[in-house]
């Protein structure tokens, strides 16, 4: 596997930055928290260009691009809940300019005729309440279902242009032709990358962030980024995010090359990226001082994006707990 871009992953990498900050710059991902301003035109621009066309796996690694610049931007569309949660488990079901969101517990689904009938209720689904099509994981397989069917419920969340919802299903039948056939555990193992990959975007908006601030403000006649304390600690922030960002695209390429250590990588991703959080958070609000806490300052949305990505799909305690048990089983 090679661990560099080649040219055109470069160009890729290089244009996808150009539109993200152009189409999604900080003033919309403030509108948006403050005053519910709309997305779909955002999220009509991400269509246009293609990005919601990579659903192949082999296109891991491009994914993955436009998720970190995803990420560092707060991207407030259902960009991320769409392409790694819905489109791994309703392969060959995708429409570019539709959203999707994955349901994966706390639905069951009954034998009825020549169906099934879904029931239950599933809490913290990302994007639960604004997707178009819903994908959920049963005992008996997956189905896809509009979400004109379901009841979905935006619960109150820390991050002020996150969706999350509670989704209920009272009893929708769903056919043979709504079952998809996907494999749970390999769509999980994108969705895991892909979370990861998020929050090392969020990660590196808060080093930049902090950089930035470091090197203008001043304290006792010098930046306060000339003193040792604050260039450890900005020091420590840059090894914590490139580990994490090391780890998330190693997890892409085990996806695109159909690796079996996928299921390894995409937990060390996901462990990495949660303890890159813990630290880049922690330290990026201190260097800033009590303008950290202020809602008037942009940090406060790449803090409440990578805080929100620890609490989805597991936080890197448990990742970690996975991690030794696969040691452990192949020490066995």
């Amino acid at each position: 596997m090679l661990f560099e871009f080649d040219p055109d992953q470069r160009l890729w990498q290089g244009s996808v930055r150009e539109v993200v900050a152009k189409e999604c710059p900080p003033a919309l991902v403030r509108a948006v928290a403050d005053d519910g301003a709309d997305t779909v035109a955002l999220w009509k621009v991400y269509a246009g260009l293609g990005w919601t066309e990579l659903t192949d796996p082999a296109e891991a690694v491009e994914l993955a691009i436009v998720l970190e610049e995803l990420g560092r931007a707060t991207d407030p569309t259902p960009y991320l809940a769409t392409m790694t949660q819905f489109a791994p488990l309703a392969p060959g079901a995708g429409e570019p300019e539709r959203t999707g969101a994955a349901v994966l517990d706390g639905v069951t689904a009954r034998r009825d005729g020549r169906g099934w009938v879904l029931e239950g209720t599933a809490r913290h689904v990302l994007d639960g309440d604004r997707a178009d099509r819903l994908a959920v994981v049963t005992g008996e397989g997956v189905f896809v279902v509009d979400a004109a069917e379901v009841t979905a419920t935006r619960a109150a969340v820390f991050d002020p242009v996150l969706h999350v919802a509670d989704v209920a299903f009272g009893g929708v039948r769903v056919g043979q032709e709504q079952r998809t056939g996907a494999d749970p555990g390999r769509a999980r193992h994108i969705a895991l990358a892909g979370m990861a990959m998020t929050m090392v975007g969020a990660c590196r908006r808060i080093l930049d962030l902090t950089l930035e601030h470091v090197r203008t403000r001043h304290q006792f006649g010098a930046p306060i980024g000339s003193f040792q304390a604050v260039q450890h600690k900005a020091a420590d922030m840059h090894v914590a995010v490139e580990r994490a960002k090391a780890l998330a695209y190693f997890a892409a390429l085990t996806i695109a090359a159909d690796d079996p250590r996928r299921r390894v990588a995409a937990a060390m991703a996901k462990a990495a990226a949660g303890e890159c959080q813990s630290l880049v958070v922690r330290h990026g609000l201190q260097l800033f001082g009590a303008m950290g806490f202020t809602w008037e300052n942009d940090l406060q949305f790449a803090l409440k994006r990578a805080l929100a990505g620890e609490q989805l799909l597991g936080g890197a305690a448990e990742h970690r707990a996975l991690i030794a048990k696969e040691c452990h089983a192949v020490e066995l």
